[in-house]
């Protein structure tokens, strides 16, 4: 976990997603489902992994049917279906430090372009996902697998 400084809180799965909600252009009609989402998120925490060393957030992912979930957002967000998650009306921007943001834009670069099957059939190929689910469905995936999976895919 980040611990920013003494008088911030840690950041949250759900900081991570607004961050990507706020993102999305929907006059350009990039609209993101929960789906969709949740494979961001799986992403930012696997490329924080990788760059940093440490978990971007505590909340675990697990190896669903679709791909990788953290279940508190799933539950967050589920309300809007297949649809797509409204931009959050308030979002603490200075919970996330420069270079998370840094990270998050970067992330969202490369897998925003993709819809939500795009990225759930991405991660249905991916170790991590893939190990987890083997596993049995609903396992949590390990961050260290993630870790040494996204450290493959730096570049």
């Amino acid at each position: 976990m980040i611990a920013i400084s003494s008088d911030q809180k840690e950041i949250t799965s759900l900081d991570v997603a607004n961050h990507f909600l706020c993102l999305a252009d929907e006059e350009a009609g990039d609209l993101i489902s929960n789906l969709k989402v949740q494979k961001l998120v799986y992403y930012a925490q696997g490329f924080h992994l990788a760059v940093f060393g440490t978990p971007l957030f505590e909340d675990p992912i697990k190896a669903w049917t679709h791909g990788p979930v953290v279940e508190e957002l799933y539950h967050l967000f589920k309300q809007y279906g297949p649809g797509p998650i409204p931009r959050p009306k308030e979002v603490q921007s200075n919970v996330l430090p420069g270079p998370v943001r840094n990270l998050l834009n970067e992330v969202y670069n490369v897998y925003g372009q993709y819809d939500a099957w795009k990225l759930r059939n991405m991660t249905h190929e991916e170790p991590p996902w893939r190990d987890a689910y083997a596993r049995g469905p609903g396992e949590i995936i390990p961050t260290g697998a993630m870790q040494d999976y996204f450290k493959t895919q730096l570049q």
